[in-house]
């Protein structure tokens, strides 16, 4: 109910976000998964980094891998399943 501006974030903030959210949701993430992230559904579409994202990217993650029943790991490929879900246009 509140309206509170909050600007896009920083590569480096952006980044940071995975540092304080991955183990606060219970999501693994390996080394270069992020990089990858950025690098391919960011920085390769000019998609611009929103405060949300972070937190909502593992949740799919988390989700699927509680669906499949497997533990909760931020890879490339699973942020890849993330993002054709979380970035699809119905």
């Amino acid at each position: 109910p509140y309206k509170i501006n909050i600007g896009d974030p920083s590569d480096e903030g952006f980044r940071g976000l995975f540092d304080i959210l991955a183990p606060r949701l219970g999501v693994e993430v390996r080394p270069g998964a992020v990089d990858h992230l950025v690098k391919t559904h960011y920085q390769a579409t000019g998609r611009p980094f929103r405060c949300c994202q972070p937190r909502d990217l593992l949740l799919q993650i988390r989700n699927r891998a509680s669906y499949d029943d497997v533990p909760a790991v931020a890879t490339p490929e699973s942020f890849d399943l993330a993002c054709e879900n979380y970035f699809a246009v119905m």
